[in-house]
């Protein structure tokens, strides 16, 4: 069982479908943890700029900026803030090139529940 986390936690989702999205959110909130959403990658390098986000959970294919190009951007800036990518890419170039990236961890979505994503994230903010 997993033991709710403090509110002072802030997840960052970046994922553009918004149903995914909402229910990660949920799950998440359920567990005490502060939750905002971007619907794409450019949404989210903004909100990221704010500071205050302790984990970024990242979908790969999203309008305006990518996923890759987001980890591209939180390398050159050095930002220090766990990544776990959940797309439905997953060619093992991808998975290489988003732990060369800088990626904490990555799911592919057909392949992992909601569950199992949301356990993996309150692993890394424990």
């Amino acid at each position: 069982m997993i033991k709710h986390m403090t509110k002072s936690k802030t997840i960052l989702i970046a994922e553009d479908e918004d149903t995914l999205a909402h229910t990660i959110n949920l799950k998440l909130n359920s567990l005490g943890f502060n939750v905002e959403t971007a619907s794409d990658g450019e949404e989210a390098l903004k909100r990221l700029a704010q500071g205050g986000i302790d984990l970024l959970i990242l979908d790969l294919i999203m309008p305006k900026v990518n996923g890759f190009q987001v980890l591209e951007e939180m390398s050159r800036l050095k930002y220090q803030i766990p990544v776990v990518v959940a797309t439905n890419l997953g060619q093992a170039e991808d998975l290489k090139r988003v732990r060369e990236l800088g990626a904490k961890d990555y799911f592919i979505k057909s392949e992992v529940s909601i569950k199992d994503l949301v356990n993996k994230v309150a692993t890394i903010m424990a």
